[in-house]
């Protein structure tokens, strides 16, 4: 589905900016923010456990959030995407508006500032993600995808290793993150949000159209 490869690339470049700019911390991958505040608690030097445990509550409230709308629109898959984008474009646009008025380096309190609406609107995308349930297409783990790759392959007898659409998510978040990361180093954070809230405008737009009329969007 575009539309996931698209929000794939999203995570790269919003997770390459909070990285990159927030502190060594992360706005979609909580897995790494998990790693981080273990480091963090046996004084690891270059990281919060505050800034770890920040993203990872504003993360799942998101995903409460996020969970919140599948329920309300369950009967379609493209209204859950619809509205979630909708919510999660909302989010980036706030945290857009702060970056323009902030200045870099960030201080302590604009880096809060900036990653709770980020790290909830990933929450939404993920937990979106989760109920649509496009396989192989989570948006934000590539751990499970590049195992796949590997151990499903036929070389070794297993059923495939679908490198098709695998390779495409791990392509598109490499290529959000290179670019998350040019446009955070060379022009400033706001640029990279503003990539990733036309991305999310976009998909919102596809799947308002595409939703109503296109019968694998409706579940059974």
């Amino acid at each position: 589905m575009p539309m996931f490869i698209a929000l794939t690339f999203v995570t790269g470049v919003v997770d390459a900016a909070s990285y990159l700019k927030f502190g060594h911390v992360f706005v979609a991958n909580m897995t790494g923010n998990i790693v981080f505040l273990g480091f963090a608690l046996a004084g690891a030097q270059g990281l919060s456990a505050i800034t770890s445990m920040v993203a990872l509550g504003s993360f799942l409230v998101g995903a409460f959030g996020g969970g919140y709308i599948g329920v309300r629109n369950a009967a379609n898959r493209g209204h859950i995407l619809r509205a979630a984008s909708t919510a999660q474009l909302t989010l980036i646009a706030i945290a857009l508006i702060l970056a323009l008025v902030v200045s870099e380096p960030l201080d302590s309190a604009s880096r809060y500032a900036l990653l709770v609406p980020m790290a909830l609107a990933m929450g939404v995308q993920n937990a979106a993600a989760q109920r649509i349930a496009v396989p192989e297409l989570t948006t934000t783990v590539l751990t499970r995808t590049l195992t796949g790759i590997a151990s499903e392959t036929g070389f070794i007898g297993g059923p495939g290793s679908k490198f098709g659409r695998r390779g495409l998510a791990v392509a598109a978040m490499l290529l959000g993150a290179l670019v998350g990361a040019v446009l955070v180093l060379n022009v400033a954070i706001a640029a990279a949000f503003a990539v990733a809230g036309a991305i999310v405008l976009a998909v919102a737009i596809a799947a308002h159209l595409l939703s109503g009329t296109q019968a694998p969007w409706i579940k059974a």
